[in-house]
């Protein structure tokens, strides 16, 4: 059973990771992204009304968010866990996720933070973007989401942070060789695979 957060500026690799951890933990790794297409492709009563605001061109408010989480975590996969990728972004998020874990008399593991120097990242996105043929995606564009992501998480980190739930991890680097550096960070707050953690108690027993 582990619940976890991840956090990372766009182009940190944190989707790459996401999946490494959600097939690690068998868990199910939850993007908002993925929930409003996957409730918009299906026409859910949520999924309509998330529609409609968003080709009227306006941003879906934290209610209509926050429900479509509730409802996400409320699915079979996600009882014995979960690693939520782009949520809470808000502070007024968290409070809602902390409703809907003490209703379940849940909390979280960990909050995954990956960090990356903005430089690095720029070069990555904009090369990135140049192979893919996304002209509009300049380094100014770039640049603006990154200082948009740092802005807007900052207040989150702070809060993780005095829970003492932050795994910091720097998200530069080969796969496998960040996808260790938060293994690490995860042991040290106790939190290992299970796999490992059965075969660490067998060493033990039989050691």
């Amino acid at each position: 059973m582990s619940r976890f957060l991840i956090i990372g500026p766009p182009g940190a690799g944190k989707g790459t990771q996401a999946a490494r951890l959600s097939t690690l933990f068998g868990i199910p790794a939850i993007a908002t992204g993925d929930i409003f297409r996957y409730n918009i492709k299906n026409e859910t009563p949520l999924g309509l009304e998330v529609k409609s605001i968003v080709d009227a061109g306006d941003y879906v408010p934290d209610s209509l968010t926050n429900e479509l989480v509730r409802s996400r975590l409320e699915e079979p996969d996600a009882a014995a866990g979960f690693l939520l990728d782009g949520y809470p972004r808000t502070t007024s998020q968290v409070r809602f996720l902390d409703e809907i874990l003490a209703e379940k008399h849940q909390e979280l593991d960990a909050v995954i933070r990956l960090v990356a120097d903005v430089e690095v990242v720029v070069t990555r996105l904009r090369k990135r973007a140049i192979e893919q043929g996304r002209v509009d995606d300049s380094e100014e564009a770039i640049r603006h989401r990154q200082d948009v992501f740092r802005r807007e998480t900052a207040p989150l980190i702070e809060v993780y942070g005095d829970r003492g739930l932050l795994v910091t991890v720097d998200g530069l680097g080969d796969v496998e060789v960040v996808g260790e550096r938060i293994l690490s960070g995860l042991a040290e707050r106790g939190v290992a695979i299970p796999d490992a953690a059965s075969a660490a108690a067998s060493d033990a027993t039989h050691g």
